[in-house]
């Protein structure tokens, strides 16, 4: 516990303060300099990842179906599952279609600058 009782934000400070009286002016500007570069790159990673999911949480139920059902009924709902399911392909190839203009725009972009 002896420690412990050495450590005191008091001490810690003066102690801070001693070592940046030693330092020459150019020394503590760089310093600044240093941690405004590092704050800013782990602000730019914090926000990046604060960007939320663009995907769809589905929720999958499991239908029981009854063993007297028809091979007609199966047809059916399989026709019907066929039609849903069509749509949601296209829904998702247009999100990724229009997800690949986006990029196309940025490549072009820096194209023109040269990059």
């Amino acid at each position: 516990m002896s420690f412990l009782r050495s450590l005191s934000p008091l001490r810690a400070w003066r102690d801070l303060r001693r070592f940046l009286a030693l330092r020459k002016p150019h020394e503590i500007g760089f310093m600044v300099i240093s941690f405004a570069v590092t704050g800013t790159i782990l602000f730019a990673l914090y926000k990046d990842a604060a960007i939320p999911p663009t995907y769809k949480r589905d929720v999958l139920y499991v239908e029981s179906w009854p063993l007297s059902r028809t091979d007609r009924e199966i047809i059916d709902q399989q026709k019907a599952d066929l039609i849903a399911e069509k749509k949601r392909a296209a829904e998702l190839r247009a999100r990724q279609l229009k997800r690949q203009a986006e990029f196309k725009r940025l490549d072009d972009r820096l194209e023109r600058l040269g990059i």
